[in-house]
């Protein structure tokens, strides 16, 4: 049960987030090295930042991920850092196919994004046991 939750310092927590993010104008993901270096990417990311990837997949033109991540971050700023870096990256590595797609842009991404919040519980398990506190 202990291994369940994250501690730091005063702290502990379980925050974990389902993101999804989808390429610019819907643009198909190449599969094989594009759709690898993009997962191996945010991976490093998440490293360097203190992010757990828990599972991460590609799907035609959307990638998923699973995040365990500290109280201290928000996820907005997460899809941001992974969308910046990603799209430097890849510019960096791939200028001459993704030219050829967003026409120079220096864009990857679509501007929104999916997020769901997931726990341990359910909610209705969580309603009843405040509810039945004092």
């Amino acid at each position: 049960m202990n291994n369940r939750y994250n501690r730091h310092n005063r702290r502990k927590y379980s925050l974990k987030v389902h993101i999804v993010l989808v390429t610019k104008y819907h643009k198909q993901l190449p599969k094989g090295s594009i759709a690898d270096d993009v997962k191996q990417k945010i991976l490093h990311i998440a490293n360097t930042r203190g992010y757990e990837i828990i599972a991460i997949e590609t799907d035609k033109d959307y990638i998923y991920f699973l995040s365990s991540y500290d109280t201290t971050d928000r996820v907005c700023d997460i899809v941001k850092i992974v969308k910046q870096e990603t799209t430097y990256y890849l510019w960096q590595k791939y200028s001459s196919v993704l030219s050829k797609q967003y026409w120079k842009e220096n864009t990857f991404w679509s501007d929104g994004y999916f997020a769901c919040s997931i726990g341990e519980v359910s909610s209705a398990t969580i309603q009843k046991y405040i509810e039945s506190q004092g």
